[in-house]
């Protein structure tokens, strides 16, 4: 039975856990959001709009000189004609001392003025919300990931061709090479490679830029040198020495490619092959392997790839009303269920929030978003990671009727209680924004999967391990930002308003490992999302143990 301490013990363990996520995250990570970017393009325009008017200023203060100017122009005309006759009239002498003893003092005056304080300080005020160096490398490589994700070269982005989507959105020649940049000082070769190529080649189309050819052939060359392509990098190279002669690393570089290839050559008793005439694209390399092992049927399932949707498992699932088995709450109108998934059984409910529901969460959420942590392995310890890059808050069901309302509403649908259930998870997810292949359940302590010792997520919260997962889709998303099964093959899309179910763990309390999923990386939009962990303590005779392990 769940007493009024199980419900306070877990909401101090949520609301340790939305401390901890705040002391985790830093200021560098605005990007991670789209909910909050919306507010740098309204400071945009507020600093376009002082910009403006510090013209107006700089404008008017300029036409009083000009005004100046002129009348002393003609005075002066007149008086330097003739001196003496000049100041023979007294009031020519007055007005000569008056000028110069009070109007240059006057002038003097409207020079020093600077009508660029009230816009700096406008500036002031903002920079402090401004993206910083940070951000904008988190910003890049989020380009990249998702031209990993989603297979598209660098033109597609330079040119603004996202699929289905047409935009004015377009990448210079300066900005290509900034992105290289930011790859090569990541030592990330492979991406640095592909972006200095698109900046050379829209150099070479006569594009006006303030790199120059000389720094981006350079850069280039050594990437391709670092990927392993020594003919094309000594190519490469041959052209940094014909556009500048007097290149203080080009020659050295030249002679080391030449003669480490040759080298090569001699041990492989192979001729020498010029170098591809191919342009560099992607697909020209190969893309080093990193930490995940299901990397890429993971991706492939982003793309719609790669499915096991099969006519045999399609004839499997179905769609019913479901009335929660006789709750009082449903009988009148009964949610809709449909089976996304047969085994293990995912279920999406339709109709879950209502618009007017999603937008007083995401009012809730907004103020308090900050960058969502992973739990690490090893220590135990809340911690940001490169492999979940959102921004989440933690809703209380007392501090709103809607929040009430919405966790009334999973425990009728699920018949699992949600009184030790976590805390109400909402997640935006902006740039490129995704959660790599992860399971919501807390492995055992020693999991032999993993060979090594994970400690217990859920023991300080004392209601057991993620029994099940709800997670509420709260927008639509114009391209990518789907849910996916790697282990299964299973795709599910975002559909504003609707919800998807699954359980983590088997009736044994066992994990089911077939539940690694993963949120894909937003292509196009913003992906607003909430969800529910559902643990096992008071759940012991709504899911009954089964009779074997995997039941």
């Amino acid at each position: 039975m769940v007493t009024e301490l199980d419900k306070m013990r877990n909401r101090v363990f949520c609301i340790s856990w939305v401390l901890l996520c705040c002391c985790w995250s830093t200021r560098g990570e605005i990007f991670t959001s789209i909910g909050q970017m919306t507010d740098l393009i309204h400071t945009e325009k507020e600093l376009v709009h002082s910009l403006r008017e510090y013209i107006k200023a700089e404008e008017s203060k300029l036409a009083a000189v000009k005004s100046w100017a002129s009348k002393l122009d003609a005075l002066t005309r007149l008086s330097t004609s003739d001196p003496e006759g000049y100041l023979a009239h007294p009031v020519n002498a007055y007005k000569l001392m008056k000028r110069l003893n009070t109007e240059w003092s006057e002038l003097e005056s409207l020079v020093l003025q600077n009508p660029s304080d009230g816009f700096i300080g406008n500036i002031s005020v903002h920079r402090q919300y401004f993206p910083d160096a940070e951000d904008e490398t988190g910003a890049a490589k989020a380009l990249m990931r998702l031209q990993d994700t989603y297979q598209l070269d660098s033109e597609a982005f330079s040119k603004g061709k996202l699929p289905g989507v047409h935009s004015n959105a377009v990448l210079t020649v300066d900005d290509c090479f900034d992105m290289g940049k930011t790859a090569y000082n990541d030592a990330d070769y492979y991406h640095a490679v592909l972006w200095f190529q698109q900046a050379l080649k829209q150099l070479d189309d006569g594009e006006e830029a303030v790199v120059t050819k000389a720094e981006i052939l350079d850069y280039l060359s050594y990437s391709v040198y670092q990927m392993g392509d020594i003919p094309r990098a000594i190519e490469l190279t041959r052209r940094l020495v014909a556009v500048d002669p007097s290149h203080e690393r080009a020659g050295g570089n030249l002679r080391y490619f030449e003669r480490l290839l040759s080298k090569q050559l001699n041990e492989l008793n192979q001729a020498y092959q010029p170098a591809s005439e191919e342009p560099i694209q992607l697909g020209t390399y190969t893309r080093p392997k990193d930490h995940l092992p299901e990397r890429e049927s993971y991706e492939a399932l982003c793309r719609g790839e790669g499915l096991q949707m099969t006519e045999a498992r399609r004839s499997r699932l179905f769609c019913r009303y479901q009335d929660g088995r006789g709750n009082p709450r449903l009988l009148l109108k009964p949610m809709k269920e449909e089976d996304e998934w047969d085994s293990p059984h995912i279920v999406r409910y339709l109709e879950m929030l209502s618009d007017e529901e999603i937008e007083k969460i995401k009012e809730l959420a907004k103020p308090r978003l900050a960058r969502a942590t992973v739990r690490d392995p090893k220590t135990g310890v809340l911690t940001t990671a490169n492999y979940r890059v959102s921004k989440s808050a933690w809703l209380e069901g007392e501090e709103d009727p809607v929040i009430e309302r919405v966790n009334q509403r999973i425990e009728d649908i699920t018949g699992l209680t949600v009184q030790t259930a976590e805390l109400l998870q909402v997640a935006n997810y902006g740039v490129g924004g995704q959660y790599e292949p992860h399971f919501d359940f807390s492995r055992r302590p020693f999991d032999i999967s993993l060979k090594k010792e994970e400690p217990d997520a859920f023991k300080r919260l004392g209601t057991g391990n993620r029994l099940a997962t709800l997670l509420n889709y709260m927008s639509d998303v114009e391209a990518g930002g789907a849910t996916v099964f790697p282990d299964f093959g299973a795709a599910i899309w975002p559909r504003k308003g609707t919800s998807v179910f699954w359980y983590n763990l088997f009736r044994s309390g066992e994990g089911d490992y077939r539940t690694r999923h993963a949120a894909c990386p937003v292509l196009v939009g913003s992906k607003w999302v909430s969800n529910k962990w559902i643990h096992e303590r008071g759940q012991e005779f709504r899911r009954p143990c089964g009779l074997t392990e995997v039941d």
